[in-house]
């Protein structure tokens, strides 16, 4: 057994602690700007047709001009318009719950509770080192079961189905932290606009879902 390790062991990890770094930079810039954006689109009183028009284009922007940039300056930009676009595509729904009784409590809520729980995986991720990478089919086929179920609920409008939907999507978010972040810190995502969009998702979507959990169990939704 090695008491030290090599060189090459070293430049790996010092390579894997500074994705790691610009990567929580990054997302912590992208999520202040979508607050940001979110609450123009409240003040602005925007549509639900233009949040939804403006999610779709975030989309758009990730699936096919990031791919395009995502190794140069301009990526950033990109992650910068994905996220403001995010944001200002959330607006409408957060002006509803908060419009709710009690909806800043609520809000505020569905918030500590989503940056408790990135917080503690992400940190158990990246110190205990382990990966968890074997996860990686069983999350991928629970998003395509959620997509499915979501698609399929736009037509039977179920309330528990609804319900069911966003306790899974909550559990499937929480796996993906630890999926993504451990990809980052084992070595196997390097590049931290990739990560920071991957993140970004699994944070935006908790968010999203456990707030609507919270307010189906206050009877509020």
């Amino acid at each position: 057994m090695r008491p030290y390790p090599t060189t090459a062991e070293r430049v790996g990890t010092l390579a894997t602690n500074r994705v790691l770094r610009n990567t929580y930079l990054l997302l912590s810039l992208t999520l202040l700007f979508s607050a940001g954006t979110a609450v123009l689109a409240m003040v602005t009183g925007a549509s639900p047709m233009g949040a939804m028009l403006a999610t779709f284009g975030a989309i758009a922007l990730i699936w096919l001009v990031l791919p395009r940039v995502e190794n140069s300056a301009a990526g950033l930009g990109v992650v910068f318009a994905f996220a403001g676009l995010m944001g200002y595509g959330l607006g409408p729904t957060l002006a509803y719950y908060l419009a709710l009784p009690g909806g800043p409590q609520l809000v505020a809520t569905a918030l500590g509770g989503t940056g408790a729980v990135f917080l503690g995986l992400s940190a158990y991720a990246t110190m205990s080192r382990r990966d968890f990478s074997f996860m990686g089919g069983f999350l991928f086929v629970g998003l395509i079961v959620v997509l499915i179920a979501s698609i399929a609920n736009i037509f039977l409008a179920i309330p528990a189905m609804s319900l069911a939907i966003s306790a899974a999507v909550v559990l499937l978010m929480s796996g993906l932290i630890l999926f993504d972040t451990s990809r980052i810190v084992n070595g196997g995502e390097t590049n931290y606009i990739r990560a920071t969009v991957a993140l970004y998702l699994d944070i935006y979507n908790l968010f999203v879902h456990l707030l609507h959990l919270l307010a189906v169990l206050r009877g509020e939704d």
